[in-house]
């Protein structure tokens, strides 16, 4: 297993590894990595793809040099190897909403948590790189409780997470919003349906305008690649 690399934006790259035997056409589960004085890793992958993940990692950077590795919510593909990467990298720290590091990942992880309080700033650069991720909390939005997103304020680059999920035959999507309401009418089980129209109404999310949009995961229906817009 292979994991296939690109750069997306100035210094981030999506880290991706297609599953063939999961769905028609095979997944992808996506990864994202920072590159800055502190460089940050959102989403760390299942622990069967740790050693993918991390040879990715390192085609861009050592990886005892990563500092904050977080993740949209708890579930396997988001932060199922969060302890490997823990292990490997000494001097790294998950960062999540407060809530998140209170219900279970001041147990769950190695090491304490940094927890961030919503329109919380995480610097990651220094004064030349001047890059910052700013904490969004999305309660049940696309997922749990602790759900929440990081917007990076330079790039404009939103980790949404599950938010976006996109299948086959949405690819060319309308837009934000529309993609975000659209999955979730089809799956019927990711967020609560209030809870999702006040995050796209009425939290920091409604003044966003991103690119690009840095989603988990990627379906399609004829083939293992990543196209369109969400990255």
């Amino acid at each position: 297993m292979q994991a296939r690399i690109d750069q997306i934006s100035d210094r981030i790259y999506r880290i991706s590894t297609c599953i063939p035997e999961i769905a028609p056409g095979g997944f992808t589960f996506n990864q994202f990595l920072i590159d800055a004085d502190e460089p940050l890793l959102y989403h760390t992958g299942m622990r069967a793809l740790f050693p993918a993940v991390r040879e990715a990692v390192e085609r861009v950077m050592p990886l005892p040099r990563l500092r904050w590795i977080a993740f949209a919510h708890l579930e396997a593909d988001e932060c199922g190897a969060v302890n490997e990467f823990l292990e490997a990298a000494p001097h790294a720290q998950v960062a999540h909403g407060a809530l998140g590091c209170l219900l279970s990942l001041n147990d769950q992880c190695l090491r304490p948590p940094r927890p961030m309080n919503d329109g919380e700033v995480l610097e990651l650069g220094g004064a030349a790189l001047a890059r910052r991720v700013v904490e969004i909390a999305t309660p049940h939005v696309p997922h749990n409780w602790e759900s929440h997103m990081f917007f990076e304020t330079e790039t404009r680059t939103l980790f949404c997470g599950d938010l976006l999920t996109q299948l086959g035959e949405d690819a060319a999507h309308p837009g934000f919003r529309e993609l975000a309401r659209g999955f979730e009418r089809r799956v019927e089980r990711l967020a609560r349906h209030e809870a999702l129209d006040r995050a796209l109404e009425e939290t920091a999310l409604a003044q966003l305008a991103c690119e690009p949009l840095a989603a988990g995961r990627f379906q399609e229906e004829t083939a293992c690649e990543s196209h369109g817009e969400i990255v």
